[in-house]
């Protein structure tokens, strides 16, 4: 069975950045994955916005998504009751709209694995009591 990569802005804004500590890491990752790698709206969003000193950012992002590397799969207006319990359960980190929705792809895509390089990913737990499985980088 072949791992299914949901992907959080971290490793975008590292595989796009080329002075971002962790560009190393997310060129291997992406270079190794089986596109598409599956997010939402809310990724893409948070991605544009760390993205925006760089004049192609959004660009770039929107490009990725044109050439099918990635895939957003996700109807918040289904999920937003979920989406809503998981950032209230979690409301002291904070999480994000799309932490929390990364979560519930999480949930719904048995057997995936969130691509982040947000240690919160380490606190959050699917269905309650299960760990979200990841993949990030060694610090």
């Amino acid at each position: 069975m072949i791992e299914r990569l949901l992907i959080d802005a971290g490793p975008l804004v590292a595989f796009l950045n080329r002075r971002d500590r962790h560009h190393s890491w997310a060129r291997e990752q992406l270079a190794e994955a089986k596109p598409p790698l599956l997010t939402c709206e809310a990724v893409l969003s948070e991605t544009c916005f760390l993205l925006a000193r760089q004049a192609t950012g959004a660009d770039a992002v929107l490009e990725l998504l044109e050439r099918g590397l990635l895939k957003t799969t996700f109807a918040l207006d289904q999920e937003a009751s979920r989406v809503r319990e998981i950032m209230v359960r979690y409301a002291d980190l904070p999480a994000s709209l799309a932490d929390a929705c990364l979560v519930r792809m999480a949930e719904l895509n048995a057997g995936s694995r969130v691509l982040t390089i947000d240690s919160d990913f380490r606190i959050y737990r699917m269905l309650g009591r299960k760990v979200v499985p990841t993949r990030m980088p060694a610090e």
